[in-house]
């Protein structure tokens, strides 16, 4: 699958429009320079309650939310901010119920929409909470961090965490609309950009070869938010998520390919304690670990992980392994949601720009982590056994 790198034209008054079809829950991705200022435009034409709520965290709402409240009202929304704290720790049970006491006591109905406004964690927590309210209440995603841009707010995973492993409680939910300003990227800290960049990254390595090298060729331009370079990136990346979604809502077989270096990321960051990385920083290491496998299990040449490691280094990404003991990393891979039978499975690059999905097995992980933490493997040692394959 290769989509186009250039996004269509469109004025300042038009934004550019991608379509999720999934039937009766499709919904679109705009994209537009200024669209914050649009945001009750854009919901009066969804013809939901008169009341939107907006979930978001202190850093945020100082930023923008009097910008948003004031798009709301000047169209007739009553609108109210409840604010949850930056960070994972936002994602647990106690925060939903904060939120859901909150929609409670305001007697919310159940048209009334909630607006996250934030990044993923936001993202994925206002969503739980859409779900789950009066069974069903309207969500619109207005993401604010470059990974829920181009990933966390398309495709209805809503969730928080458990304490022995991320996103173990959640749901499908899809939103009403997802509006993406890029100019909110301006304000983003540098290391949270550069982090979401290990998901853009992803989309090239998993189904667009031509995007890989955009990235291998353009990676200065879009570090530095070139705006032309800004929207390809937006663009390409919403597009692809969109597709893979309206493909496979609920993760049965082609979305999994979405969790190309979310295995081992996810492990990661558990085992750190979701304080030592930033969820991308760990998606980074996951990438190049499961390519590095890849190599190992003979399905793919060492062009794969060198290439990804390249990019990823242009970035600024962290490339190595921690020092965290095999054992520990495969028990949290076991409490990952997408263990099957049992199994872990990866996604696994055969080149860039294709990829496929099978079980690995223990010994295979332990001795792949081994190889990574000494020098390079010697040309023409012995690989690992070959699993089976399932693409």
């Amino acid at each position: 699958m290769t989509i186009s790198c250039v996004p269509p034209s469109s004025s300042p008054a038009r934004p550019s429009r991608i379509p999720v079809d999934l039937g009766p829950r499709s919904y679109e991705i705009l994209i537009q320079d200024g669209l914050l200022d649009r945001i009750g435009h854009e919901l009066k034409r969804l013809g939901t309650n008169p009341e939107a709520i907006i979930i978001s965290n202190p850093m945020v709402k100082r930023l923008y939310g009097t910008r948003v409240l004031k798009s709301l009202k000047a169209e007739g929304f009553r609108a109210a901010i409840i604010t949850v704290p930056d960070g994972e720790r936002a994602k647990s049970m106690k925060w939903l119920n904060t939120i859901l006491d909150e929609l409670v006591a305001r007697r919310s109905e159940r048209n009334t929409c909630l607006i996250a406004l934030g990044g993923g964690v936001v993202g994925d927590l206002a969503g739980l909470a859409a779900s789950t309210y009066l069974r069903g209440t309207p969500l619109v995603q207005v993401p604010t961090t470059l990974v829920a841009q181009v990933d966390s707010s398309i495709g209805g995973k809503t969730g928080v965490n458990h304490r022995l492993g991320k996103n173990l409680i959640g749901t499908f939910y899809q939103p009403r609309m997802v509006l993406i300003d890029p100019l909110v990227l301006k304000t983003l800290p540098v290391r949270e950009y550069r982090a979401g960049l290990a998901e853009v990254i992803k989309y090239g390595a998993i189904t667009d070869k031509e995007f890989f090298e955009f990235l291998e060729q353009h990676i200065s331009l879009v570090l530095e938010q070139e705006s032309q370079s800004l929207h390809r990136v937006l663009h390409t990346s919403c597009s692809i998520k969109a597709l893979v979604v309206s493909a496979d809502e609920r993760e049965g077989d082609r979305r999994r390919i979405l969790n190309f270096g979310h295995t081992m990321g996810h492990a990661l960051e558990t085992v750190t304690g979701y304080r030592r990385y930033k969820h991308g920083e760990a998606v980074a290491i996951g990438m190049i670990a499961a390519s590095e496998l890849s190599v190992e299990l003979g399905l793919s040449d060492d062009s794969v992980p060198r290439r990804i490691r390249a990019l990823v280094r242009e970035c600024n990404l962290p490339t190595e392994m921690p020092n965290c003991p095999p054992g520990t990393l495969i028990r949290a891979m076991r409490q990952d949601k997408k263990v099957k039978d049992q199994q872990i499975y990866f996604v696994l690059p055969t080149e860039i720009g294709q990829v496929t999905v099978m079980p690995v097995q223990d010994s295979q992980i332990r001795a792949c982590l081994n190889i990574a933490r000494s020098s390079p493997r010697p040309a023409g040692s012995p690989r690992l056994a070959r699993a089976g394959r399932n693409t």
